[in-house]
């Protein structure tokens, strides 16, 4: 739940929020998007902000207790994936974005950050906040703006082209990212952003010789300085890397336990948050009479505890009425024990049986 008094006196804030949930609502319309499997968000917009202090907006999102790639990725030493474990979370990345672009969205923020895992191994693409809605009805995906990371910015935007084709940058961070998936490395560096930048202007970079040909063959067409000679996700699906099954040749990287609790199934129960929410005592409930197993209610009398001294009064009060046990049967039936009878006097846990007995035996009444 967001309002404006959160997002401060900056109306940008309140604008990013409003034009994010535009673009997730014209996705949803365009093809529901809460069924598609490699796209994180399922959300539900009330009455978008618009400044008005009363105004709201409710956004629901899946959970990933699994966390994401960087994440996995920072667990092992060797910071990267094996390669067939990198080639199925990539084929689950050209899913995502290939539907992405079909509803004219551009990412601009595509890395390993952004792609959220579930347990079961499903990748989900997360994070619009720089995204890009093309227009219905434009000629191209021809864009403008880009504040994506630094690192997984195009040549065209490094040099700073004033147009650009939107595709193709998705296309560009897709290709640092499985580059940085199998080989821990970024094919781009530099000491601050000013140098970084420079570095993917000129366009200049190498790729490992453990990526092997195919791997290689494939990084430098999603790396192709050129925009036009870029590969398409429709190139990329045929190339040969892509299709080729790739045998496990090392272990996989496991999902690390959470940071939180160090739990490897990385558990979703709520029962830790209600017990601080609400607390939590492991003493017994003041109601529930440990000897007969019976809890004690206002409206119902356990057979066994009426007392001898008021059996007269409770003839007077209520000549039909019989003892009801929680469970509903009569106390006629179940004659307790005389071992187990017990008295105010014998028994103080019981002194309050007395004081209320003629309540409950006028409810006793009415209910029968």
């Amino acid at each position: 739940m967001v309002t404006p008094e959160e997002c401060g006196n900056e109306v940008s804030g309140i604008q990013e929020s409003d034009r994010k949930c535009i673009i997730i609502i014209s996705i949803s319309e365009a093809n529901v998007l809460i069924f598609h499997v490699n796209f994180v968000f399922r959300i539900e917009c009330i009455q978008p902000i618009r400044g008005d202090s009363a105004s709201t907006t409710t956004t629901t999102q899946e959970r990933h207790p699994a966390g994401g790639c960087a994440e996995m990725l920072d667990s092992v030493p060797e910071k990267r994936f094996p390669v067939f474990q990198a080639h199925g979370y990539f084929c689950q990345l050209l899913d995502g974005l290939e539907y992405l672009h079909s509803q004219g969205i551009v990412h601009k923020d595509i890395k390993p950050g952004n792609l959220l895992l579930t347990t079961d191994g499903a990748l989900k693409i997360s994070d619009l906040g720089v995204a890009e809605a093309l227009h219905p009805f434009a000629e191209d995906d021809t864009c403008r703006t880009s504040q994506g990371s630094p690192a997984f910015q195009p040549p065209e935007i490094a040099n700073g082209l004033d147009t650009f084709s939107g595709f193709k940058v998705d296309i560009w961070s897709a290709g640092v990212t499985l580059y940085n998936l199998t080989t821990s490395l970024y094919p781009f560096e530099g000491d601050n952003i000013y140098k970084l930048f420079e570095n993917i202007g000129k366009g200049d970079y190498s790729i490992p010789e453990d990526c092997g040909p195919l791997l290689s063959d494939l990084l430098r067409g999603m790396l192709e300085y050129d925009p036009v000679k870029r590969f398409s996700i429709q190139r990329i699906r045929q190339h040969n890397w892509v299709r080729k099954k790739h045998p496990p040749s090392e272990p996989p990287v496991p999902i690390p336990p959470s940071a939180e609790i160090r739990d490897p199934w990385r558990s979703m129960t709520v029962v830790p948050y209600l017990e601080d929410l609400h607390g939590y005592a492991d003493e017994e409930d003041e109601l529930f009479d440990g000897e007969d197993d019976i809890i004690y209610t206002q409206d119902f009398t356990v057979p066994g505890q009426v007392l001898e001294d008021e059996e007269d009064e409770e003839e007077r009060v209520c000549a039909v009425a019989k003892p009801v046990c929680v469970n509903g049967t009569e106390s006629a039936s179940l004659k307790p024990k005389p071992e187990r009878r017990s008295s105010s006097s014998s028994n103080p846990s019981r002194k309050s049986i007395s004081a209320a007995s003629k309540i409950r035996k006028l409810s006793t009444c009415k209910q029968q």
